[in-house]
């Protein structure tokens, strides 16, 4: 593997989408070319964002590809969802450059999945892939004189394998819906217990009692009008969390035109105006949730919306599992159990590595304990809580 070389590029139009995509796979839109694409096609990544696209191209001593990876050069630590500004602040005090660094990761989403996209091939260890990816990557970051690597919200075969590359791993929590074979949303609350059931019952009536018409459409479906109205929406809550907005109003069009049927936007509307939206994605076994907004107060409806109606679809459409994007213990009363997220880091600076890899392993076992603690808080009747 010594032999094999690491590229970076300044964009992925640099890289044929058919090579990209085999090796992503379809598990996982947030990783296909067409999502990454639209982000920088649409000025979301780029200098006015400090997301600068660096992405990774393994090739084999034949010069064949064998695996890329959606890289970022940052110079800030700003919608990442695993956050290091401790560290970046710490190193900065004393004397240290922490920016810029490079970060492993789909931009502005917190949707665990693969990093290291390995073109598929029976005779090749995908471990040892991993390894000598993050060997590279590691490498990449000496040369250009870097703080650090971050592999954010990856899979724990590849948290592993960049452990065992020298990287320190990090776990965190989010909440996650499962499908146990339901036939219908009547029979997922069956597998509650009886007042969590009526609690959600009520909501659902409250919200849907309020003059509102749902729509759930897909791909092309979704009109210009619709996206102009969610992009409202969307800049509502930026504006709502005191938060940036990342995405521009380009990039929501796109996705239709690009992901098709794998762009999921629901929309309540009110007397004819639309009043809120919550967009998902559409994975091969998932649905992702990601933004919502919306204009009023209604009763329930961000519930409603974004959580009730996903496993309405996750259901409908036989999918295993909704995830529901980062943060909210709330959701573990709506049937979202926590479920560990995983990163890696590789820290070039031995002082700040030891300190940062002293701070991981205190935090560990009280992520574990949060986990265990939020779990005794399952909605789910006892003999269904596995």
């Amino acid at each position: 593997m010594s032999e094999w070389s690491l590229s970076l590029h300044s964009a992925i139009a640099e890289i044929a989408p058919e090579i990209w995509d085999i090796c992503a796979g379809d598990d996982n839109p947030f990783v296909s070319h067409a999502f990454l694409s639209a982000l920088e096609d649409s000025g979301s990544v780029g200098p006015r964002t400090g997301w600068l696209p660096r992405h990774a191209v393994l090739r084999d001593p034949d010069a064949r590809v064998r695996a890329v990876a959606p890289l970022y050069g940052k110079s800030n630590s700003w919608g990442e969802y695993v956050f290091d500004h401790a560290w970046a602040n710490a190193f900065e005090q004393t004397g240290g450059r922490y920016y810029p660094k490079l970060q492993l990761c789909v931009p502005f989403s917190p949707v665990p999945g693969p990093r290291l996209l390995i073109r598929p091939d029976p005779d090749i260890d995908r471990a040892s892939v991993m390894a000598s990816f993050g060997s590279a990557l590691a490498q990449a970051c000496a040369e250009l004189g870097l703080s650090s690597v971050h592999a954010t919200f990856c899979t724990p075969e590849e948290r592993d394998a960049l452990t065992n590359a020298g990287w320190l791993p990090r776990q965190g929590l989010q909440y996650h819906w499962h499908n146990n074979n339901y036939r219908s949303f009547d029979d997922f609350l069956g597998a509650l217990a009886s007042r969590k059931r009526k609690s959600l019952r009520r909501e659902r009536r409250d919200a849907q009692n309020c003059g509102l018409v749902f729509h759930t459409k897909t791909g092309a479906s979704i009109t210009p009008d619709d996206w102009r109205a969610f992009y409202g929406f969307y800049q509502s809550t930026v504006d709502r969390k005191w938060g940036s907005a990342y995405l521009t109003e380009d990039f929501f069009p796109m996705l239709s035109e690009r992901l098709g049927n794998r762009v999921v936007l629901m929309l309540a509307e009110h007397e004819g105006v639309p009043v809120a939206g919550a967009l998902n994605f559409r994975g091969r076994d998932t649905l992702y949730g990601r933004n919502w907004g919306c204009t009023g107060e209604w009763p329930f409806l961000h519930f409603e919306l974004c959580y009730y109606r996903a496993i309405d679809f996750a259901i409908e459409h036989g999918l295993s599992r909704v995830e529901a994007g980062a943060q909210g213990d709330h959701k573990i009363q709506r049937g979202y159990v926590p479920a560990l997220t995983y990163s890696a880091h590789h820290i070039a600076h031995p002082g700040l590595r030891d300190a940062i890899e002293s701070f991981l392993d205190a935090e560990r076992p009280a992520i574990l304990e949060e986990a265990e603690a939020l779990a005794e808080l399952s909605p789910y009747r006892a003999e269904d809580s596995d």
